[in-house]
């Protein structure tokens, strides 16, 4: 992957902004536009697999192209040479032991669901063009070790980071309904480039999906917030 040029904002002019508290938050700019191009022109050089047509009632229809690489060196740029780690760890646990955003979630506990140590070096690239989508599914939470180390982690979060804007192809979600609000609407994030989301997966994950993208290409950097 291309080094972090131009160097990525710092995380005293960036911020999370929760769209569901304790959920779904989102950071724009984490990475710079031209960084982004860069990327995305590199990226379009690889040889990117179309996602195969899988079959069940386990399974969300998917149609995109796909690049995946074990790179730990990358994932420790994306978490310590960004404003990540900072913006995360800010909302780690505040003065009064509760999460920043003001919903703690008790004693020893917090958002991230545990302490968190960095990304999955599980880096995943996805190209979504015209006509492509991926229906409504769950993320699932995954356990790895980080080496050198034995000791066992697992995933709690999903990030994206969007390298690209199209037409169409938002990130939607859909929260459960509860007794105050028994139809809650969908909460759409639509691809701008350089931003981040973050978002809970695991049993805690909303159900969410892929819209169609009807214009253009969204490109996507995926990874996984580790505890």
């Amino acid at each position: 992957m291309a080094p972090l040029r131009p160097p990525p904002p710092k995380a005293h002019t960036l911020s999370l902004t929760p769209l569901l508290p304790s959920h779904i938050y989102t950071t724009t700019g984490l990475l710079p536009a031209p960084l982004c191009k860069a990327y995305v022109t590199f990226l379009s050089s690889l040889q990117l697999s179309t996602t195969p047509v899988q079959r069940g009632k386990d399974y969300a229809a998917r149609v995109n192209d796909r690049f995946q690489v074990w790179d730990p060196g990358f994932a420790r740029v994306l978490w310590e040479g960004t404003a990540l780690r900072e913006l995360v760890l800010s909302f780690f646990r505040n003065e009064e032991g509760e999460g920043e955003d003001g919903e703690g979630e008790g004693e020893g506990g917090n958002i991230w669901d545990g302490v968190p140590i960095g990304l999955n070096p599980n880096i995943r690239v996805y190209r979504y063009s015209t006509g492509q989508f991926f229906a409504k599914h769950y993320d699932d939470s995954n356990t790895l070790t980080l080496p050198p180390s034995a000791k066992k982690h697992h995933t709690t979060w999903t990030l994206l980071i969007y390298l690209s804007t199209c037409t169409g192809g938002e990130t939607v979600f859909y929260p459960e309904p509860t007794r105050d609000n028994r139809s809650p609407e969908p909460i759409s994030v639509a691809p701008r480039v350089g931003m981040a989301l973050l978002h809970r997966h695991g049993e805690s994950c909303l159900l969410h999906e892929g819209r169609e993208v009807t214009g253009g290409e969204k490109w996507v950097l995926r990874s996984d917030l580790v505890v």
